[in-house]
């Protein structure tokens, strides 16, 4: 396991982790909205046994650099990605996983850069598009009712705003703690503008799905209460080679919820690629 860095092109700097065999195909993971490399938690340890898993901390989030503006311009998150591509000199064969606003980030980089070092392309829990009015992207109620809490400076009011998602990363199992407390302690430790910077920009990436010649696996829960499954369900039908895995009653962290599940899922699609 190595932890690495790489200079996007806007000069911010992109912290990665790189696990798993070196000539295994490359895996790709983009956390969601205030979240880090960290959340994968087991799920990650358990797909670096096949596969060479490169875990990103997103722009502003985690040990990446946080730089004052440009979080509403998508060539900025589709710039980080391509970065970390080339550093690891990754050209063919890969697979990209979006988690949440990784979905969207995940996006971002198709319109800009295309489908060339890619072999598929996986959202879990996740949206292509954001902003009020876009088709697929709106979001649930557990979302809703977080902001603006998850804003603001004071710990107070941020603690109330994100108590808000309650069991929706973890599931209603009772052996989550920890992994639950990982995740709220990234998502506190997310700069407060870099949150809010993250929501106020629009971004439609319909016509990207609609040209996407490589397949897709949609992973969603079916009573995932921040990113709807409807999304999801908007990702499949507009995508060509759309696969599907609606899990019932599920929420929203399936790699937490099922880790080996989720793995087994993911690897049977890598599996079918060429």
């Amino acid at each position: 396991m190595a932890i690495r860095e790489v200079v996007s092109a806007d000069g911010t700097n992109i912290v990665y982790q790189v696990s798993g065999p070196e000539q295994g195909r490359p895996l790709v993971l983009l956390h969601g909205w205030a979240g880090t490399l960290r959340c994968w938690g087991r799920t990650a340890e358990i797909l670096a046994e096949t596969f060479r898993v490169v875990a990103v901390d997103l722009r502003g989030h985690g040990y990446s650099g946080a730089p004052e503006a440009g979080y509403d311009d998508p060539k900025n998150w589709a710039a980080d990605v391509a970065a970390v591509l080339a550093a690891e000199d990754i050209t063919a064969g890969a697979v990209l996983l979006g988690w949440s606003y990784g979905g969207i980030v995940l996006s971002d980089y198709l319109t800009a850069y295309g489908t060339g070092a890619l072999a598929g392309v996986v959202y879990c829990g996740s949206q292509a598009g954001i902003g009020r009015g876009v088709e697929g992207a709106q979001p649930g109620p557990a979302m809703q009712k977080a902001i603006p809490d998850v804003f603001e400076e004071s710990a107070g009011r941020a603690m109330r705003g994100f108590a808000a998602f309650g069991n929706a990363n973890t599931g209603p199992g009772r052996d989550k703690g920890e992994d639950a407390q990982r995740l709220f302690g990234g998502s506190l430790a997310t700069p407060p503008r870099v949150r809010k910077a993250l929501f106020y920009r629009t971004v439609d990436n319909t016509e990207t799905l609609r040209n996407l010649d490589v397949p897709v696996f949609v992973m969603h829960g079916t009573a995932d209460p921040v990113v709807p499954v409807e999304n999801g369900r908007y990702i499949a039908e507009h995508a060509p080679q759309a696969r599907t895995s609606f899990w019932d009653d599920a929420q929203h962290g399936l790699f937490v919820e099922d880790p080996q599940r989720f793995a087994d899922e993911l690897t049977e699609f890598v599996a079918s690629l060429r």
